[in-house]
């Protein structure tokens, strides 16, 4: 059983909701229509009925529920508690209407309410778009400091991490984390391989150098990472700064780093920067032919997670797959 099939497994034993609130993209139907007949998930739509039957015409999504902000019973319970929850950014209820006639916003207060699992959305919307009702009305899970993304990576025919499984993060949302935000970034990481992967997680933190081989700012802040991180998770298998050869290459990691435990054993790749994360991850998915799954939300309250505008339905489904596991484990 591969990765995707093993995530799916798992999500049809826990089924979980999962709002998907683009329903008027066509791909958001098509993939509520597999999920639906893969019983990967419960599937509820934003929009209304009328429009998203005739966008989703040649497709079953029967066993979907459709739910229209414009029409909808608990609408006024969706209100007050949005403005509640930001009052002390002048959000009225007139703004709070406003803001809940947005699917986005919508959906996000059914996974607020527990009438939803979980949210899947970015098919025709941008990651700010997606992120901003999510970190307004969910916030930060408790003990997280930031939200950050990753991709899990399935490498074919590889010798290398978790029989050619790895996480890469971040991969897809912080520009520019500084040393303490690369440290809870590597924590969260670290818990999000066990949830998924199933396996122990061992964290290297890429650089350029590996112990001191070379001098500078940037290095410094791995450096400094690593320190902060083993200082919030002693238990955790995590050591750096490392060239990746060093992190996942058994022999390299030997001569490189041979009083390290983790050098050559890494399964989960934290890089220094968005343009690392982001250059790595796309070479080894075209490059290696990796399977790429993501980018993956980590760190708020319940999960939601953001596609590529470019995704396909079949993308969609395995995101959803996906979050439903991260409820499940939450």
């Amino acid at each position: 059983m591969n990765f995707l099939e093993s995530i799916k497994a798992r999500a049809k034993a826990s089924k979980k909701t999962i709002v998907l609130p683009e329903a008027y993209d066509r791909r958001t139907v098509e993939a509520a229509d597999k999920i639906l007949k893969e019983q990967i998930a419960n599937v509820i739509l934003v929009g209304s009925e009328g429009k998203v039957m005739e966008i989703a015409e040649g497709l079953d999504i029967s066993k979907a529920t459709i739910l229209d902000p414009e029409n909808y019973d608990d609408f006024d319970s969706f209100v007050e508690t949005l403005v509640e929850l930001r009052k002390h950014k002048g959000v009225d209820k007139e703004k709070a209407t406003d803001l809940l006639k947005d699917p986005l916003y919508f959906g996000v207060m059914m996974v607020k309410k527990g009438i939803a699992d979980g949210m899947v959305a970015g098919a025709c919307n941008s990651t700010a778009n997606v992120l901003r009702p999510s970190l307004q009305i969910l916030k930060t899970a408790p003990g997280v400091k930031l939200v950050s993304s990753f991709f899990v990576m399935v490498v074919p025919d590889c010798e290398y991490g978790a029989e050619g499984k790895f996480i890469f993060s971040d991969a897809g949302l912080n520009p520019s984390p500084n040393a303490e935000e690369l440290a809870h970034i590597a924590i969260n990481s670290s818990k999000s391989f066990e949830q998924l992967v199933g396996e122990e997680p061992v964290v290297g933190m890429l650089s350029f150098s590996t112990k001191g081989s070379a001098s500078h700012p940037d290095v410094d802040k791995v450096v400094n990472a690593t320190n902060i991180a083993k200082e919030l998770a002693p238990d955790l298998k995590l050591d750096g700064e490392f060239q990746l050869d060093a992190a996942i290459v058994p022999k390299v990691g030997a001569s490189k780093a041979p009083d390290s435990s983790v050098a050559g054993k890494a399964n989960v790749l934290i890089f220094p920067d968005l343009d690392a994360g982001n250059i790595g991850y796309k070479l080894t998915q075209r490059l290696a032919k990796a399977e790429a799954y993501g980018p993956v939300t980590q760190g708020i309250a319940k999960p939601v997670n953001d596609l590529s505008r470019g995704c396909s339905a079949d993308d969609i489904v395995g995101v959803v797959a996906i979050t439903a596991v991260q409820a499940d484990n939450q």
